[in-house]
C-alpha cells in the first residue's frame, strides 16, 4: 500500500466511530435520521435534494466532507450545539483523500479473510533473513533510513530474555550463548525461554492488566482478595500453550462447558470478578 493510501478499516472507520456513531451509528434508538456510518448500506442512501452523504471521488459533492469542514457552526458536524468539537485538520484530510480515493468501503477487518502479503521492493534484498524483515526494510527505505547495525552476542541474548521472560539472564545464560556457536545457538536461547514458566508469567500481565486483577477490591472498597488462583490458570494457559479460542472460552462459558473441569470452573468466576470488581 502507498503511503498516500486511505485504508477504511485503519483510517476512516475509527474516525466514524469516534466522531459519528452517536448520531449515525447503530442504534435506533439514538439515530436522529436514517443516515448511518456503521454500514455501507446507511452511508450511500439517497438525501433530500438528490445529495449524497458520500460520493465517491468527488469531496466537494458529499455532504460527510462538506459538513465535517464546513466552518459554519449551524452546519457543521459534528454538531456544535451538542458541544462536540470540530475535526482536527488532519482527520478530515484522511475523509478527503478517502472520497478522492473511490471512498471504498470495508468489512469489519475481523470479517475479512487474510491474505499473504507480497513481498515488497526492498533496496538491499541481501538484508532480510524473514519475511517480515522485507517490510521492515520496506519501511526504512520509504522513511529515507537505514537499518541499524546488528546487536552483539551479549546485547542480543539479554534483549530475548527481557522480553520473553522479563528477566535479565544470568551470567552462565550469556556465557553458555557466547561459547556456542552452532548455527542454531540463537534459536535453542528462544526454545529455553519458551519452556521457562516465567514466559507465562510475562505474556500474563497484560491479560491480568486489561481484566483489571488486583489483590484488593479498589481504592474506594480496600477490601482484600485472593484472586492468586485465576492468576496462576491464566500464568499455566500461557505456559501450556493453550489455543486463543479455549482461553477465552474457558474464561467467558467455563462453568457452562459439558463436565467442566475444575480449572475452567476457576477461569470464569475469577475472571468475572476481577472485571467486575477490579
Amino acid at each position: 500500500m502507498a503511503a498516500q493510501d486511505v485504508d477504511f478499516n485503519r483510517d476512516i472507520r475509527p474516525i466514524l466511530s469516534d466522531k459519528c456513531y452517536t448520531c449515525h451509528g447503530p442504534s435506533s434508538v439514538d439515530r436522529k435520521t436514517q443516515l448511518r456510518f456503521d454500514i455501507e448500506s446507511g452511508a450511500r442512501i439517497d438525501l433530500s435534494g438528490g445529495r449524497k452523504a458520500i460520493a465517491p471521488g468527488d469531496p466537494e459533492h458529499s455532504e460527510l466532507f462538506k459538513r465535517l469542514s464546513s466552518d459554519n457552526t449551524a452546519v457543521r458536524m459534528p454538531p456544535a450545539y451538542a458541544g462536540r468539537d470540530k475535526l482536527s485538520a488532519r482527520e478530515i484530510d484522511t475523509i478527503r483523500r478517502w472520497i478522492e480515493q473511490g471512498a471504498k468501503w470495508q468489512l469489519l477487518w475481523s470479517f475479512i479473510p487474510p491474505k499473504r502479503a507480497q513481498r515488497p521492493a526492498v533496496s538491499d534484498p541481501r538484508w532480510p533473513l524473514n519475511d517480515v524483515d522485507w517490510f521492515i526494510l520496506a519501511r526504512l527505505d520509504r522513511e529515507g533510513l537505514h537499518p541499524s547495525p546488528e546487536a552483539d552476542r551479549r546485547t542480543l541474548v539479554r534483549r530475548l530474555s527481557l522480553d520473553l521472560t522479563g528477566l535479565p539472564p544470568t551470567l552462565a545464560d550469556v556465557d553458555a550463548f557466547l561459547r556456542d556457536t552452532s548455527p542454531n545457538a540463537y534459536e535453542k536461547v528462544v526454545d529455553r525461554l519458551l519452556a521457562s514458566p516465567h514466559y507465562g508469567e510475562r505474556m500474563a500481565f497484560r491479560w491480568l492488566e486489561g481484566a483489571r486483577y488486583a489483590d484488593t477490591n479498589g481504592y474506594s472498597n480496600n477490601g482484600i482478595r485472593d484472586m492468586s488462583r485465576w492468576r496462576d490458570w491464566v500464568i499455566d494457559a500461557y505456559n501450556c500453550n493453550q489455543p486463543y479460542d479455549q482461553f477465552t472460552i474457558d474464561q467467558l462459558a467455563g462453568d457452562l462447558l459439558p463436565n467442566p473441569s475444575l480449572d475452567q470452573r476457576i477461569a470464569l468466576p475469577a475472571a468475572s470478578m476481577a472485571i467486575a470488581y477490579g
